[in-house]
């Protein structure tokens, strides 16, 4: 892209930080502000048409498989695009943020995949979303080496797993770069910055700009990315259908619109994921009004609940009757230095991850190294050599809309611990978030935004149905504030309880506590353009 050709400018509204002059480069910028001009106003008409959907479906409308998209489920004869380099075998799939010590970890954790996470396990301060990107160009260059200060060495080894980007969900905005005075949406930040400076360099090393696609909501949304894969790919050069994308199947309004989110992306789609807690954590958003959506108990809330299973089975059908990869949930433990503890979480993550093979799937994810061996060992008992099974089809399933909102068959009021644990949860993790650190380990379980959704918007729906009172939460929140801040005295207590209170005490539930913590603490204008 030649300098004259450059006219479509990004301001950056930050310090620039070591090296990141390698990443903000002028073409790079240009590049974001083109894609910013072609689709920004798309992604502003979609998220207004999320909040009517919510209005709509609060009212009382009902949420089915489309009608008018009857022809394209009914047509058995398309298929999505086959495997990518890289993308043949998934058996395990490691997710993490894009930090130093995570990539050289994750790389070399023996998984087939490493999703870079800039969206649940990334705390998008703006040194973070530049140095993820920074991670990722060095470990494609293999230039990511380094030793601790306390010597500890990080190397990469011979075998890496293949890499997928999940930027953040179109609801977030960059509030550091800006195009023709308005915030740059972060997925296209995430996306464009790294497709931009890594795409050929992943095509040259034999993969190619592989990608995660997060919190979407309808067949629109997908034909969103879609456009912005061919402009993007039309604008460096690079042969249309080269990008790849998995799509996370955690809205419950994403559910019914499966098969049309593969159609919308086939030639660059590369399969969908079903992702557990965002999947509850919308199910509360989009019916937490109603009285037979009542969830029990987070904990209590398991893949086999028959919703769940609803849920699950039909992904593996859908993906398989296209000829595209199913992947299943996170496998969240942490491994513990107790050995009887580790054996037990050991224990439950293999249940786990045998009923996802069984059931179909073609691979799973890990958040931590450790149970990558156990993941691929309870994959490799179903699959043996092969490297899939999207030949299994699963034409003995069988599920409809009643299925996919069967939720009153576990529906009941919480437990006072799982009150307790879901306050706890989400001020550690509000604690940490604001800190700067996106992933954390609570209570044997590696957690990321996805968990402190679900676990406010659990406290507000009790609180909605009045099946714990204000006063107990009150009570609660105030033993557990105390506690945070003799845990982690870093913390800003106050700032930490003002964030919960806004987010699961409001009468107004907000529909994702990140816009508004992000714009609060984490964003840091300097007010000088590049």
């Amino acid at each position: 892209m030649s300098t004259s050709a450059l006219t479509h400018h990004v301001r950056v509204l930050a310090p620039v930080g070591d090296r990141h002059d390698e990443i903000l480069t002028p073409a790079a910028l240009d590049f974001l502000g083109r894609l910013a001009a072609a689709f920004g106003t798309r992604r502003s008409d979609l998220m207004r048409e999320r909040r009517r959907q919510v209005l709509r479906l609060a009212s009382g409308s009902p949420l089915d498989f489309p009608m008018v998209t009857s022809a394209i489920r009914a047509d058995r004869t398309w298929r999505v695009a086959p495997p990518a380099p890289g993308l043949t075998d998934r058996r395990v799939e490691i997710t993490g943020p894009p930090d130093r010590r995570m990539t050289v970890n994750a790389l070399n954790s023996g998984a087939k995949v490493w999703m870079a996470d800039f969206e649940d396990a990334t705390a998008p301060t703006w040194n973070n979303v530049l140095d993820g990107q920074l991670n990722l160009l060095d470990a494609i260059e293999r230039r990511i080496d380094f030793t601790t200060p306390d010597g500890k060495e990080y190397r990469l080894g011979e075998q890496l797993a293949t890499i997928m980007v999940r930027p953040r969900g179109w609801h977030l905005d960059e509030e550091h770069l800006e195009y023709e005075g308005r915030p740059v949406p972060a997925a296209l930040v995430d996306f464009g910055l790294y497709f931009f400076h890594c795409a050929q360099r992943q095509i040259d090393a034999g993969h190619g700009p592989y990608f995660y696609l997060p919190k979407l909501e309808n067949r629109y949304e997908a034909r969103l990315w879609n456009d912005i894969f061919v402009t993007a790919q039309d604008l460096l050069g690079i042969p249309r259908g080269t990008v790849r994308a998995t799509v996370l199947i955690e809205t419950i309004t994403a559910a019914f619109e499966m098969e049309e989110i593969l159609y919308e992306l086939r030639e660059h789609s590369a399969g969908l994921n079903a992702g557990r807690w965002d999947y509850l954590f919308s199910v509360i958003k989009t019916f937490g009004h109603r009285t037979d959506f009542l969830l029990p108990d987070r904990a209590k809330v398991t893949m086999t609940a028959p919703f769940m299973r609803a849920y699950t089975e039909l992904l593996v059908r859908t993906c398989h009757q296209r000829g595209a990869h199913a992947i299943g949930g996170m496998a969240a433990q942490v491994p513990d230095k107790d050995p009887v503890a580790h054996e037990a979480a050991l224990a439950k993550v293999r249940l786990d991850k045998e009923r996802e093979a069984e059931d179909g799937f073609d691979g799973s994810w890990a958040a931590h190294p450790g149970l990558v061996p156990v993941c691929r060992e309870a994959f490799d008992d179903v699959l043996g050599e092969r490297p899939h099974q999207i030949d299994r089809t699963r034409d003995d399933v069988e599920v409809t809309a009643a299925h996919l909102l069967s939720v009153r068959r576990i529906s009941g009021p919480p437990t006072a611990e799982g009150v307790r644990t879901n306050i706890a949860v989400a001020l550690r993790y509000f604690a940490s978030w604001l800190r700067g650190q996106g992933a954390v380990a609570l209570y044997g379980l590696m957690e990321d935004a996805a968990t402190a959704e679900i676990a406010r918007v659990q406290v507000w729906q009790w609180l909605r149905h009045r099946v714990i009172d204000r006063e107990t939460v009150l009570a609660l929140l105030d033993d557990e504030v105390a506690a945070l801040g003799a845990e982690y005295p870093w913390a800003d207590v106050q700032e930490v309880r003002a964030l919960f209170e806004r987010t699961a005490l409001a009468g107004e539930l907000p529909l994702f506590f990140t816009p508004d913590a992000y714009s609060r603490h984490l964003v840091r204008r300097t007010g000088v353009g590049a």
